[in-house]
Order: structure tokens, then C-alpha cells, then sequence
């Protein structure tokens, strides 16, 4: 996708420059409060919100529509809202909330655009390693300017594996169900805690495959396009096609994809 298809904002800015202005503004804010307290409060079982992932999406929020005041946005922490254009943000200020509140610095800030639901440009920034993936639709994908690639890895049995367990107990007990099926015909496997970076070292070739079961649109929009300008393959955990408001993902090179999919046909994980 060219850069002048990009959208323009009222002030002549391009939807990228805005969006990575407002992920380093966010990230700014979780690397500061990183060491602090947190407020934290419960949404699920084990699904938290703390008071800077509120702050950080403010800051986002505040940003973007500043910007593009027509565009709709999909956030974690908001009500959605609804504009006069076929544009959306979708917004996850901090992915790896339990990571953060518990002191491990693993997370991340994603930013992605969309137009009529199709992802067409996306980023997921690591404050703390000052790591930016970006990514628009047709031109590649990036960490801090220097082009990524999805693994060349050939072969399952070769592959370093990554994926989280989610909120949703019965998937995750499947998934563990499924790994164990595949040892020790792996190279070894890791449990994120940010799907978002799991996407993005998926992307970067850092991991040879990544798969979740129970994702928010928030979770996977920056990955989807980092993912696919990489080289990657995205389907759902049926196979089909991944998409934003798709729950289940696997990423990896479409080779791997395929046999991933062989010798897991029949899992409970995939079928139920």
C-alpha cells in the first residue's frame, strides 16, 4: 500500500506518524510507572486492568482523535466509538497487563488501522527494549527501520514454539493437552504473556510459530499485518483465514502452518 493511500490527518500528518507518536507517548508512561505501585482491578478470574493501562490509552485516545476526528475506535479499555469514516483504530495500550503488574518487563503498546475491518497498517512497541515493529499493508514489515522476515525454519521438529494460555481454562488445558502431544518433536516451547509480542518475534523470525485460542481484536490488529508483510501465513486454529475479529491465530511460514496443521489434526484444541 503506498504511503500517499495512507490517510492524512487534519494537521498533514500520515495515520503511521501519528500512530507512532502515540505508542511512544503511551510507552513513555508504562516504562515510567513501571517500578511504582499499581491499581489494579479484576476483570476475570485473571483478566486485570491497572490504572496505567487506563492512563496510556487516554494518552492514545487523546492523540489519534485529535488527529482523525471521524476515525472509529476499537479499544481495550473503552466504549467503542463509532465515526463518519471507513477508518478505524484499533488500540491495546498495555498487552501483557499480568506480565506487568507482577514486575515482568514483557509487554507492549499496539496501535493498528484499519479500513472496512481489513488491517492495512499496525505497530507493537516494547518500551522497555525500545523495540518498534511496524508495519503497512504492501510495503514489508520493520523493527526500528531494518526489514523483518518470518522463520525459515522448515521443520516443526526443528521449531521453537510460542503461545499463551488466554482467560478461556478449558482451551489453555487443550493447548498444554496439545503440546504435549508434539514433545519432543519440537525444539522447545514459550509461554509469552503478550500475545502482541508473540506476534511480533513471530513476524521477526524470534520464534518459529505462534498460536492462541482466545484473542480480542485489540490483541491480534498490529500482528496481523506485521505478520502477513513478513512472509508469515495467519490462520485460525480450523485453518481458515485470520482475520481482525478472528479469536484464534496461528503464525508461522506457510510451510510450517501446514505441518502444524497435519500433525495436530484432531486435537480438541482445534476442533472444539
Amino acid at each position: 500500500m503506498p504511503d500517499e493511500l495512507m490517510p492524512v490527518s487534519k494537521n498533514g500528518r500520515t495515520a503511521m506518524d501519528v500512530a507512532l507518536e502515540a505508542a511512544r507517548a503511551a510507552g513513555n508512561i508504562l516504562r515510567d510507572k513501571f517500578h511504582s505501585e499499581h491499581e489494579v482491578h479484576f476483570k476475570g478470574r485473571s483478566d486485570i486492568v491497572t490504572d496505567v493501562d487506563l492512563a496510556a490509552e487516554n494518552t492514545i485516545l487523546e492523540l489519534l482523535t485529535g488527529e482523525f476526528p471521524d476515525f472509529s475506535i476499537l479499544a481495550e479499555e473503552s466504549k467503542p466509538i463509532d465515526g463518519n469514516s471507513p477508518y478505524k483504530w484499533v488500540v491495546d495500550p498495555l498487552d501483557g497487563t499480568r506480565n506487568y503488574a507482577h514486575g515482568i518487563p514483557h509487554f507492549c503498546t499496539i496501535i493498528a488501522l484499519a479500513k472496512d475491518d481489513h488491517i492495512i497498517a499496525g505497530l507493537t512497541y516494547d518500551p522497555v527494549r525500545e523495540e518498534m515493529f511496524t508495519a503497512i499493508e504492501g510495503q514489508g514489515a520493520f523493527l526500528n527501520n531494518t526489514q523483518i522476515h518470518a522463520s525459515e525454519t522448515a521443520e516443526l521438529s526443528r521449531s521453537l514454539l510460542c503461545c499463551d494460555l488466554g482467560y478461556v481454562d478449558e482451551k489453555a488445558g487443550q493447548a498444554m493437552d496439545m503440546i504435549r502431544s508434539l514433545w519432543p518433536g519440537m525444539y522447545s516451547v514459550r509461554f509469552m504473556g503478550s500475545s502482541g509480542l508473540g506476534l511480533a518475534y513471530a513476524a521477526a523470525g524470534r520464534v518459529d510459530l505462534y498460536f492462541h485460542h482466545s484473542l480480542m481484536p485489540w490483541d491480534v490488529a498490529g500482528g496481523l499485518v506485521l505478520a502477513q508483510e513478513a512472509g508469515a501465513k495467519v490462520v485460525d486454529r480450523q485453518g481458515g483465514p485470520g482475520a481482525l475479529f478472528t479469536p484464534s491465530v496461528i503464525v508461522s511460514s506457510p510451510t510450517l502452518v501446514e505441518e502444524f496443521l497435519a500433525k495436530t489434526d484432531g486435537q480438541p484444541w482445534r476442533i472444539q
